[in-house]
């Protein structure tokens, strides 16, 4: 496995372990200049693409406290067009907050690496997993 190969698994992993619980350390796996997209946010009242880190950190600073104990399992990997792009197929499970909603979702994500960082980062959920309000009032709290 080259370098690149080998960055690509050991971000797509960090990213699944540090996305639930250290918000800054999850940052810092991403270039300065990276782009997050959500196609289906829009459908929830979010934003469907965040660019560059501040962007990037105002969207996810608050994921802790509304994503409380997120676990990935069913972790499937799978390689991409070439060495520097892979995708990932997991299980996500949270207590939604507030009101203690039980949250259950499937979500597949491509990550894209240069130079040891991510530089773009596309996630598919389905938006009717996600009960209605929720995401309303996370969004509201980042405006």
């Amino acid at each position: 496995m080259d370098r690149t190969s080998a960055d690509l698994t050991r971000l797509m992993d960090a990213h699944l372990t540090l996305i639930a619980t250290d918000v800054e350390r999850w940052l810092t796996l991403f270039a300065d200049d990276a782009v997050v997209e959500f196609p289906y946010a829009p459908s929830l009242g979010s934003p469907g693409r965040l660019e560059g880190i501040a962007a990037i950190r105002a969207y996810f600073a608050p994921i802790t406290t509304h994503f409380q104990d997120l676990i990935f399992t069913n972790v499937r990997r799978y390689p991409g067009e070439d060495s520097t792009t892979g995708w990932l197929e997991v299980h996500g499970s949270a207590t939604l907050q507030p009101g203690n909603i039980p949250y259950e979702q499937d979500y597949v994500m491509r990550v894209q690496v240069r130079d040891g960082r991510i530089v773009h980062y596309r996630e598919y959920w389905n938006p009717l997993a996600a009960p209605r309000g929720t995401f309303e009032s996370f969004t509201q709290e980042r405006a």
